[in-house]
């Protein structure tokens, strides 16, 4: 008997990353995949499981409360793996509804469908859907910014600094009250910026690859100190296995990469890989493109990940160190834009 979990926004970034390498590592599992197609779902990033029978894609809105109901009756989803969000802070600074409507109401449509789905009341579970299990994903940057030292751990007081993080804020505080409050069988994960194929190209690795190549200015903010804690995407989705099948209920549990690099280093780390893999001609080095753009409104300044509890409480480590990660995720680049 197959398993039927339900994937939202998998033909995002990390969805997309998730789908194929979940559906091969459990082969007794049928995954559904909503997305709505936004500008950053592409379903060219999954053409390697379009003919499987144990993959279905439905295009549609994790705010459609009578499509989310309908596919659960006819479905009976054993879990769900949530990762469909409005995600560019950029976009949630000049335009902040979409991100209110798709991160918390949508979170709250599928949360309150299922539910009503898999429960006869509060703490009490139908037989049948015992272990069925709501898997939330979502930020470090619902913690807000660092200073120099110390790291984000699962006990940071929540201090969003965007439109976008507050959302993301709002949907993992809605989650977390669905286990206090109802018993639901919940787990959240917040994760550090993640990078890899299939990423979106507004993104900061894939615009640097791109404007490198094209020959254009490659933009970065400010003074190009910002720093984040870099997460191969691959490495998030073997965290996120983890959790759905082996954390603890109602936990939050934090993936990162432990891979902190200014914006100052990442494009000149880049930029010396294509010298190398792709040589401009000539003397020259891609680093002559970098430029320094106005910075971004409420830019934060510095996010790391403490992945110690993953670490030790489930046996996560990362495969990838940036090094490694960037070079394969430049290799991926190259064969797309070239």
């Amino acid at each position: 008997m197959k398993k039927n979990i339900l994937i939202t926004g998998g033909a995002g970034f990390i969805g997309s990353n998730f789908v194929p390498y979940f559906l091969e590592s459990y082969p007794d599992y049928h995954l559904v995949n909503l997305d709505k197609l936004t500008y950053a779902g592409d379903l060219s990033n999954l053409t390697e499981v379009e003919g499987s029978d144990r993959y279905t894609f439905i295009q549609g809105d994790i705010c459609d409360r009578s499509l989310i109901e309908k596919l659960f009756k006819e479905y009976k989803f054993q879990g769900v793996i949530h990762f469909a969000a409005e995600s560019h802070v950029d976009n949630s600074i000049s335009g902040p509804e979409a991100f209110i409507n798709t991160n918390i109401n949508g979170t709250f449509t599928l949360i309150d469908v299922a539910r009503n789905t898999w429960m006869h009341e509060p703490f009490k579970k139908k037989e049948e859907f015992e272990n069925a299990r709501f898997h939330h994903i979502s930020t470090d940057e619902v913690y807000g910014t660092l200073g120099e030292t110390g790291l984000f751990t699962e006990e940071t007081p929540y201090a969003p600094n965007s439109p976008y993080s507050a959302s993301k804020a709002s949907s993992d505080l809605l989650v977390r009250s669905y286990f206090h409050t109802y018993g639901m069988n919940v787990v959240t994960t917040n994760c550090s910026n993640n990078y890899g194929p299939k990423q979106h190209d507004e993104k900061l690795i894939p615009v640097i690859i791109r404007k490198a190549l094209n020959g254009e200015s490659i933009p970065i903010y400010g003074d190009g100190k910002n720093i984040r804690d870099w997460l191969y995407v691959l490495d998030h989705c073997k965290g996120i296995d983890l959790v759905f099948h082996k954390g603890v209920v109602g936990e939050t549990y934090n993936i990162g990469g432990r891979n902190e690099r200014n914006n100052n280093e990442v494009v000149n780390t880049i930029c010396a890989i294509l010298d190398e893999l792709h040589p401009k001609g000539g003397d020259e080095s891609y680093k002559s493109q970098i430029t320094y753009v106005k910075d971004r409104a409420g830019h934060d300044r510095r996010y790391a990940i403490d992945a110690t509890k993953l670490e030790n409480d489930l046996g996560w480590k990362a495969d990838e160190n940036f090094d490694t990660g960037i070079k394969r995720t430049i290799n991926w680049y190259l064969k797309k834009y070239l």
